[in-house]
């Protein structure tokens, strides 16, 4: 067949051409009810993984867990026995139960900050770190609560904990106790997951944490910062800390508290003499103290409460410089506190020219609603570097652990109601008033009047319903864009709540607004996230929670004071917003997971000045 026979039959057959066209265009893709639709997303395991899956000899208890399985296993979602989890959990709880107070670490050595549950985002952390079996690490707590993967980080950070002991440090954060997992999601997470057991199990193993590190014997590592309590550095190895945190005194501070707000403006203000401190408020004091000698407080230009946690302080430029100088370090290195850009350096020392401190933030697109980097700092021949990288992409849960058909609920109710609605209106109000000239008995005519009221009664109930669920659904679509953000427990309870209602509304609008900055949003996701910073009110049932401690903590939480007022004129957007915010958003929930895209990396290089012993 020529080229022109092969064209003229072409032309010569236009209708089959057009009916295959339209074969095409109107066929539909079948999905099938039994296989897996989406194949980009691995199926994840069924079976757990036993300790003969882990361990090559179960038997000897020194062998350690393969920490390549356990890493594919997790990333899969897939889930440890019982046994074996417990066996991961108390094995490094061991080897950090023999551990001092205050470590004592040196470089080279990379420090992360906070992790939250992000667990995918701390297997990126290791690909821009390097690999935990050729780099030292010392992470400062906050390993979880507020992301959905709070489990899974204990099990693989523990397991690294096993394979490298001497290599691999972990540091207590606020989050690491029992008062802030049973408030936020921890405890649920392991309920859905796991058994209390193992919860308990993870509890016990934060009270093993050490409190500090001191590395190359220039820089103090810890969680939140200084102590009004803390004088010297041996003041923190004498603190006991095999218990749970509590809600004031050195150990809470050294979890809890954080620098002012004005630090890097704040005048330089002469030190007093230093002196030994108590956090705890003078009229608070109990009986048995009152007859000793008065404790004094802290000075107003060094400790200032902490009305943004509801305990602890705020300290200033001169208390960290005074702190510096006395026990002759260089800098403090903290976490507790997310950055837009994953990292800031504080003003410098007058005395060293560095800076006085350090804070590191570790959990990309925190909450997935922050959309902030997160950076881990490099230190090795006096060169600090700093490395930056985004969020990585990461499975979908809903609000709670709550399932797609709970989930769902609001939506469908509202669909049911409106067909209801829609089956019931089959005629007018109007047309329901006239009379039916037809009906001549005055009995069957009251019938007929009461059936119509009846009727109207229950358009009318079924309207307030059909209004319920849709408000109901609408809430369940803030959470969604709130994100981590999300207050309260679920949707129902906003509705006891018109304010805080009022408030998510308003939260939901602005996040959901695609055309604002990252700077912006970080900005507005802070603020809304400022109450979840506070720390929870005590239970009634805690064995901690005394008269003098109660009294201390709602001193601690009175927001009057001038500090307080003027962070709110600066962050709050409304009056509304500080009204909806202080009475209702108390107790977040994450909601959703969103990914992101390719990871980025900035290093930042800041050389170590060698210094000569600092003055006293």
């Amino acid at each position: 067949m020529t080229s022109s026979d092969t064209i003229s039959d072409a032309s010569s057959s236009p209708s089959s051409s057009s009916a295959s066209t339209a074969a095409t265009v109107t066929k539909t893709s079948n999905y099938s009810t039994k296989e897996r639709n989406c194949q980009t997303v691995r199926t994840p395991p069924i079976h757990r993984l036993a300790i003969d899956d882990i361990y090559h000899n179960s038997a000897d208890p020194d062998d350690k867990p393969d920490l390549d399985i356990l890493k594919e296993h997790l990333l899969l979602e897939g889930r440890l026995t019982e046994r074996a989890a417990l066996r991961i959990i108390e094995t490094g709880a061991a080897i950090l139960r023999d551990e001092d107070t205050m470590l004592t670490v040196t470089a080279p050595l990379t420090i992360c900050g906070d992790i939250h549950g992000q667990l995918y985002d701390l297997f990126k952390l290791f690909d821009v770190g390097g690999s935990p079996a050729t780099t030292s690490y010392l992470f400062l707590g906050d390993y979880v609560d507020r992301g959905y993967f709070g489990i899974e980080c204990v099990l693989y950070l523990w397991a690294l904990k096993i394979h490298y002991p001497d290599t691999f440090f972990l540091l207590r954060g606020n989050h690491e106790c029992r008062h802030l997992t049973e408030y936020f999601t921890f405890k649920q997470e392991c309920l859905v997951k796991y058994t209390e057991d193992i919860y308990d199990a993870c509890m016990l193993a934060f009270d093993c944490l050490p409190i500090a590190a001191l590395m190359n014997k220039q820089f103090l590592c810890v969680h939140g910062g200084i102590s009004p309590e803390i004088s010297t550095l041996d003041d923190i190895r004498q603190l006991d800390r095999f218990q749970e945190p509590p809600p004031y005194g050195a150990m809470c501070d050294l979890l809890w508290s954080d620098p002012v707000q004005d630090y890097d403006s704040d005048k330089d203000n002469a030190s007093p003499i230093p002196q030994r401190r108590s956090s705890l408020p003078l009229d608070d004091l109990p009986p048995s103290l009152m007859t000793q000698p008065a404790l004094p407080s802290p000075n107003e230009h060094l400790y200032l409460h902490n009305t943004t946690r509801g305990c602890s302080y705020f300290y200033t430029y001169a208390a960290v410089n005074e702190f510096l100088v006395r026990n002759e370090i260089l800098s403090i290195i903290r976490a507790h506190e997310a950055q837009d850009v994953g990292y800031r350096m504080y003003r410098k020392s007058a005395e060293t020219g560095f800076p006085s401190l350090i804070t590191i933030f570790s959990a990309p697109n925190y909450l997935d609603a922050y959309h902030n980097k997160a950076a881990i700092m490099k230190y090795e021949n006096n060169v600090l570097n700093i490395r930056q990288f985004n969020s990585s992409p990461h499975p979908y849960w809903l609000p709670n652990f709550m399932d797609v058909f709970s989930w769902s609920l609001p939506f469908v109710g509202e669909k049911v109601t409106d067909a209801l609605l829609c089956i019931l209106n089959i005629c007018t109000d109007e047309e329901l008033a006239e009379p039916d000239e037809q009906i001549n008995s005055l009995i069957e005519r009251n019938n007929r009047e009461l059936r119509k009221e009846q009727l109207r009664i229950k358009i009318r109930a079924l309207a307030k319903i059909a209004k319920t669920y849709k408000t109901l659904r609408e809430m369940s679509e803030n959470i969604l864009s709130l994100r981590g953000l999300t207050p309260l427990l679920n949707p129902t309870e906003l509705l006891d709540n018109p304010e805080v209602k009022t408030e998510t509304d308003v939260a939901a609008s602005i996040l959901r607004d695609a055309t604002i900055s990252t700077e912006e949003r970080f900005s507005t996701a802070k603020v809304f996230d400022q109450v979840n910073e506070r720390m929870p009110p005590p239970k009634l049932s805690r064995s901690v929670t005394t008269p003098v401690t109660m009294e201390c903590t709602k001193q601690s939480s009175i927001s009057d004071s001038p500090l307080q007022s003027i962070s709110t004129r600066k962050d709050m957007p409304s009056k509304a917003m500080i009204s909806g915010t202080t009475q209702g958003l108390v107790k977040m929930r994450r909601a959703s997971f969103a990914s992101s895209s390719f990871v980025q990396m900035n290093d930042t290089t800041t050389t170590v000045k060698s210094y000569s012993k600092l003055r006293k």
